[in-house]
């Protein structure tokens, strides 16, 4: 059976099934032992506030959310300082808060998520995309890894510090 999976903006009646799925990865992060999203972020606000700015966006399984994403266009404050160099300097999308469902876990969603992203930002003519993830994320690391982005540096964000990656796409 072929799925349909498919990236659109997330809807504001679905920002609990959404927060569900986010609390689902915070408490994974937990327990591989992570610090990344255990001091109280992201939590239903940060949701509530993606999905109102536009920035959330859901990856569907036959119209089942599987996956969350904040999708940002050239605006990550905290990437203006960087220990290290960016790719380039263009038009960029940030990926934020990432988070499987865990009926989807272990599924390479994840993967299918940065294979939409890239279509994405390259249908709209932007360069890169940026992102960064805790030094102790290693299931993510992988995932960036294996989709060819570049370890660029450290950026300061929520507190911590964290491996910033980018990927050229145009």
């Amino acid at each position: 059976m072929n799925s349909e999976i498919r990236l659109r903006k997330a809807q504001i009646d679905e920002k609990e099934k959404i927060w569900n799925i986010l609390q689902q990865a915070i408490e994974r992060r937990r327990q591989d032992g992570s610090s990344q999203w255990q001091q109280g972020y992201p939590n239903a606000d940060t949701v509530e506030s993606d999905i109102s700015k536009g920035f959330g966006y859901v990856l569907t399984v036959n119209d089942e959310i599987a996956v969350y994403a904040a999708l940002i266009l050239n605006d990550e404050p905290a990437y203006s300082t960087i220990e290290g160099a960016w790719l380039s300097n263009g038009e960029f999308v940030v990926v934020h808060r990432v988070a499987v469902d865990a009926k989807f876990a272990g599924k390479g969603m994840v993967k299918k998520l940065f294979d939409h992203i890239e279509e994405f930002t390259c249908s709209h003519g932007i360069q890169s995309v940026k992102v960064d993830t805790n030094f102790d994320n290693t299931a993510m690391l992988r995932i960036l890894e294996s989709k060819g982005y570049s370890y660029c540096g450290e950026v300061f964000l929520a507190g911590g510090v964290r491996k910033a990656f980018e990927k050229i796409i145009i």
